[in-house]
């Protein structure tokens, strides 16, 4: 049984005479969903079928073929598994306001099942197709160890007053997930056709997909069982010095959905010792990342300074005029063409590779609000080019990074300094101090060739 915390009724509505919908858009993926497993309960209550689909725009928040590349491929995969369980899998294309209730009134749906997912376009249309149709409707979280909506009933104002409320609802949600068995008797559906999909599709090809990685939940897999064997016992000590890779590398899947941080955290604890190395993960994976989503949920300024405390505001706004050494342009940014090449290097990794190590996310963010002139410039571009870039952008923790780095967001105020007011400085020294920067350059350098 899905703990019926993790769900979240958006509308009670009358229940039509056809199948559960499941509307799959956060968590793409068939194992350990405590989306799908909701739905297919309510299917079996009803002695119903259940339908899964997966709806894709041709724009979304600056993402490029890059990404969209990476998502079909997984969702090739995904398209298998529920072929194997005999659950219909249906792609539509176009804006879901449209598409899902055509969909629901074609199809007489019954219920209708959302994944969870605290960003504002995505609750606006989960917003919008519910006032459209008159069936139950129901949200659940199934990208969070702890349900978003029950974690904390507020924005929290740091790590350490979040982590309190963790500890204690963490106990109760770190349940077993049941397995999926194959549906009999049910309905069946036609083969997607993926180069049809694809054609159809009106996507930004200015950035290249990226080849290194594999999609889907057992690429996902696959990673994970790396990390727990080669990285996991030195991860403390080594997770920020980017020569070392010691980085679960995670982060695209949990972003698409691919693998459950739930499923991480079990088979962390299952496998590994406890100790500063699991602590440290598990503080990134759970506490760290779910407060992202918390931060999101509960501002919706989540991508601008009208976002950022009052304290880091002020901080910036009196340090607004300082002179800046370096100024430069977005295109400058962009190609990599400042006169750090540190800096550089970070940026060549994302735009080459598609990827960068989360302590140079820092430094690479913070020096964006240096070199702007002002810091709405440099949420803006740090927003533009992640979530053009990154795999994993347009997510959450990306947007709660930018804010961290550029206003502070569950930080305290430092002493103040130029350009940066009481937000947390950064800088090259420090980084030397950290690992071997020309080590690093030098192998960017060669991702590029």
């Amino acid at each position: 049984m899905v703990n019926l915390k993790r769900v979240k009724t958006v509308k009670n509505g009358v229940r039509g005479t056809g199948p559960v919908l499941y509307w799959m858009s956060r968590d793409q993926r068939v194992s350990d969903n405590w989306a799908l497993l909701y739905a297919l309960e309510i299917a079996e209550d009803y002695n119903q079928p259940l339908l899964v689909v997966f709806n894709i725009t041709n724009r979304f928040l600056g993402a490029t073929w890059r990404q969209y590349d990476f998502m079909l491929n997984g969702l090739k995969r995904t398209e298998k598994r529920f072929r194997e369980l005999n659950i219909p899998f249906t792609v539509l294309i176009g804006e879901p306001e449209t598409t899902l209730p055509n969909f629901i009134r074609l199809n007489k749906t019954g219920h209708l099942v959302m994944d969870f997912d605290p960003l504002r376009i995505k609750r606006a249309w989960q917003s919008r197709i519910s006032a459209l149709v008159n069936i139950p409707t129901d949200i659940v979280d199934a990208h969070n160890t702890i349900p978003c909506f029950v974690a904390s009933e507020k924005e929290e104002f740091s790590a350490a007053t979040f982590r309190f409320k963790v500890r204690k609802l963490l106990p109760e949600f770190m349940d077993t997930f049941p397995p999926i068995v194959k549906q009999y008797g049910k309905s069946s559906s036609q083969q997607i056709n993926w180069a049809a999909v694809t054609k159809a599709l009106k996507v930004d090809h200015s950035v290249r997909a990226i080849d290194w990685i594999v999609p889907g939940e057992k690429g996902a897999w696959n990673t994970l069982e790396k990390f727990i064997s080669e990285k996991a016992r030195t991860y403390a000590a080594k997770r920020n010095d980017p020569n070392e890779k010691s980085v679960s590398g995670l982060s695209p899947y949990l972003h698409f959905g691919h693998i459950s941080a739930q499923r991480v955290a079990l088979e962390i604890n299952a496998r590994l010792k406890k100790d500063e190395h699991t602590e440290a993960f598990l503080e990134e994976l759970i506490v760290r990342r779910e407060l992202a989503d918390n931060f999101c949920y509960y501002n919706d300024n989540y991508d601008s300074m009208s976002g950022f405390r009052k304290w880091a505001v002020d901080s910036l706004n009196e340090h607004r005029g300082d002179e800046r050494e370096y100024l430069y342009t977005t295109d400058q940014l962009e190609y990599a063409a400042t006169h750090d090449s540190l800096w550089n290097a970070a940026q060549n990794q994302m735009v080459y590779g598609g990827t960068m190590p989360g302590y140079m996310r820092m430094y690479w963010a913070k020096k964006i609000l240096e070199w702007s002139d002002s810091p709405e410039e440099a949420m803006k571009i740090a927003i533009y080019l992640n979530d053009k870039y990154q795999l994993d952008g347009r997510d959450p923790c990306g947007y709660t990074g930018c804010a961290w780095s550029v206003g502070g967001i569950h930080d305290r105020p430092w002493r103040s300094r130029n350009i940066y007011g009481k937000i947390r400085y950064m800088n090259r020294a420090g980084c030397e101090r950290k690992f071997d920067v020309d080590r690093y350059i030098v192998a960017i350098d060669q991702i590029k060739k």
